[in-house]
């Protein structure tokens, strides 16, 4: 599915984060930037060592935040490492905004045109879905509408066929009114 907003586009897909042909994906990351399991592991495999290499260098990010790296051996010029909250931490609504709005940020300060999100904290954090992405999904549309951004398009790369209805109908529900 395809949104315009602002003259930018929103698009929800399901496949693999590590095949977009963007500027930037985005992994979700732990606070050390250790790249482990899910979608941390899969961007290590198909990156190669260079990506933990510059992670090992940036040293780590709080809850919240995010930090960039080389994508390595990836389709994708950069890797942009979110750092989502895990479920019991408390503020967990608000750090998932900013781990998000953070990305965002990072993207425009490189003047980079596309970035591909996975659902962040969906996985061994625990984050339940419906709500991973109403935050997301909401911070993203407020960051299209700005003048000031760099981005032209935003792609939300979903793991299964239950994420992507979920980011689907709340994607609807959001942009009720704006353009297909």
């Amino acid at each position: 599915m395809k949104w315009i907003i602002n003259g930018k586009e929103l698009i929800l897909l399901q496949g693999d984060i590590t095949e977009m042909d963007t500027d930037a994906i985005v992994n979700a990351a732990n606070k050390n930037l250790l790249l482990g399991a899910g979608v941390a592991g899969a961007i290590r495999t198909k990156g190669g060592p260079a990506i933990q290499e510059q992670c090992n260098r940036v040293g780590g990010a709080a809850v919240g935040g995010a930090a960039i790296t080389t994508g390595g051996n990836l389709k994708a010029s950069y890797v942009i490492h979110a750092v989502g909250p895990r479920m019991g931490e408390g503020d967990e609504d608000q750090k998932l905004a900013d781990a998000t709005r953070n990305s965002l940020n990072l993207a425009n300060e490189k003047g980079l045109s596309s970035i591909a999100f996975p659902a962040i904290s969906t996985g061994i954090f625990g984050f339940p879905k419906d709500r991973c992405a109403q935050i997301m999904l909401t911070t993203v549309v407020e960051t299209l509408k700005k003048e000031e951004t760099s981005l032209k398009e935003v792609f939300f790369c979903l793991w299964g066929e239950e994420s992507l209805k979920i980011f689907e109908e709340t994607a609807r529900e959001l942009l009720a009114s704006e353009d297909r």
